[in-house]
């Protein structure tokens, strides 16, 4: 697949995922927020909670599993420190979550991924 292929995809999946949050109440404050030290896909909130959201689209939930390791993970937590001065709000709970995008079904959505 090529790198503009697997960026298109991406972009699906990101917008399915995006979309899949919004039906389970949660408010998407910004998609792809690149940092020095990391880029988050998706940035949501409901109610007290900010979700640092890594998106995963792979062609079976196994895949999906295996391309989130701890290295990505370390990435998103720290992109999310250095975001978090504009997203989060004095007594906000802050967690990272995933959302797996496989074909065929339903976005799953896993909280609280990362206990860095």
């Amino acid at each position: 697949m090529s790198r503009r292929a697997a960026e298109r995809g991406g972009r699906r999946a990101e917008t399915l995922a995006a979309w899949c949050l919004r039906l389970k109440g949660w408010r998407i404050l910004a998609r792809r927020v690149r940092t020095p030290v990391g880029e988050v896909d998706l940035i949501a909130r409901r109610g007290r909670i900010v979700a640092f959201i890594e998106v995963k689209a792979r062609a079976t939930n196994a895949g999906a599993e295996l391309a989130l390791d701890d290295w990505r993970l370390k990435r998103v937590a720290r992109a999310a420190e250095a975001l978090a001065a504009r997203y989060v709000k004095p007594g906000d709970d802050v967690r990272i979550d995933a959302v797996f995008v496989v074909p065929r079904r339903w976005p799953r959505h896993l909280e609280n991924v990362w206990h860095g």
